[in-house]
């Protein structure tokens, strides 16, 4: 196996103010108690594929819901590898729990962004079964793969990013 990255939180002020602007009802003391039990993702077992994505907070996700979880992970992986993000399978298969994106990208250079690359989950409950999903704080709720990738022989790229969705103007 090849080791191409490693998991680190973000500060304690960036997710001091991504939790305060997604979830106001939380005081600041609680959101650093959150911080400071935060999990940074991990496989299960050697075999494992995923690495584990843990709940910073206690939620319940009713049918047709969505929710915008900031992690407080970011990642630093080499170039040309790509970390994707997914529901863990176990929900998705008995919520229907989706990514709002279907598939999170995480691109190797979104580490050196100005919001520290911190990784943000947004999921939606689409249990056609009328199903809510309750996720306890510090479990599993989504999964993250690295893969490596190529590019086109008369790939040029020169930007750069800086912040997350749409922030190379796509």
């Amino acid at each position: 196996m090849k080791k191409v990255a490693q998991f680190f939180k973000v500060s304690r002020e960036l997710f001091l103010e991504a939790m305060r602007e997604e979830f106001p009802q939380y005081t600041e003391t609680d959101i650093l108690d959150m911080y400071e039990s935060l999990e940074l993702p991990k496989r299960a077992t050697k075999g494992s594929a995923g690495y584990d994505f843990h709940a910073p907070f206690a939620f319940s996700l009713p049918p047709a819901a969505t929710i915008k979880i900031p992690t407080g992970v970011r990642v630093k992986m080499d170039d040309d590898w790509v970390l994707k993000l997914y529901p863990r399978s176990g929900l998705g298969f008995k919520y229907r729990l989706q990514m709002n994106n279907t598939v999170g990208i995480i691109d190797s250079d979104y580490f050196y962004s100005d919001n520290e690359g911190h990784i943000f989950i947004k999921m939606t409950n689409d249990s056609n079964e009328g199903k809510t999903v309750d996720v306890a704080q510090g479990a599993g709720f989504a999964q993250g793969i690295f893969l490596e990738y190529g590019i086109t022989v008369d790939d040029e790229a020169q930007g750069m990013r800086n912040g997350g969705f749409g922030s190379t103007g796509a």
